[in-house]
């Protein structure tokens, strides 16, 4: 194998489309999957156990919070998401790239304790389309107005902090916006500085004597 996979945190505010986006990635590129993190709230209408995500109670998170079991985890509007450190870094090992769709609070940590991480910002086309969307999503999920209203203020923040990010996707029409997340994790995958020179002698690419000259 001649790469790890590529850690990509698809990261924006709630409601912009990042979960979809990443399901669109996952069907399109092989040997990718999408990390399923664990949370405390409520499954939404159509979520399934192990899918959207794993649905434990207060108290089992953080018995998982104890056993060091999370790569990060945050409490996101009043309830809490943790991504599952083991199966992740197996993923990347195997050179399977992880899908991680976060909030930015989340994405914050790993920036701090990931190297080698791609970072993707999934923007709405606007402020009002966005609101539009939490609303309809409120119908099922039964959140009231000032939920919405915090998140759009929250959302604002977010997006005025998209330099702290390597690519921005505008999320205005999905297949477009699924192409462009594509061809950031293809560029990715192979940049130069993911390759191993000893991975390279092994494959018989490169002789021995030259792999010292190829890591300087």
């Amino acid at each position: 194998m001649l790469r790890n996979g590529v850690l990509v945190v698809v990261s924006g505010p709630s409601g912009v489309g990042k979960t979809t986006l990443c399901k669109n990635i996952v069907t399109r590129l092989p040997a990718t999957v999408f990390s399923v993190s664990y949370t405390t709230r409520k499954p939404r209408p159509g979520e399934r156990e192990g899918v959207e995500y794993f649905f434990v109670d207060d108290a089992r998170f953080q018995d998982l919070i104890r056993e060091e079991a999370f790569i990060e985890w945050a409490e996101v509007y009043g309830h809490k998401y943790g991504t599952p450190k083991q199966a992740l870094l197996e993923s990347l090992h195997k050179g399977i790239n992880v899908l991680l769709e976060i909030d930015a609070q989340g994405a914050k940590q790993i920036m701090e304790r990931f190297a080698g991480a791609v970072y993707v910002f999934v923007a709405p086309p606007s402020l009002d389309v966005l609101r539009k969307r939490l609303c309809r999503r409120a119908e099922d999920s039964m959140e009231d107005q000032e939920e919405i209203e915090r998140r759009l203020h929250e959302a604002s923040d977010e997006i005025a902090n998209f330099k702290a990010y390597h690519y921005f996707v505008r999320n205005d029409e999905l297949l477009q916006a699924t192409k462009e997340l594509e061809s950031i994790i293809l560029a990715e995958r192979v940049k130069t500085d993911r390759l191993d020179p000893d991975v390279l002698v092994e494959n018989g690419l490169v002789e021995s004597m030259t792999r010292k000259k190829i890591a300087t």
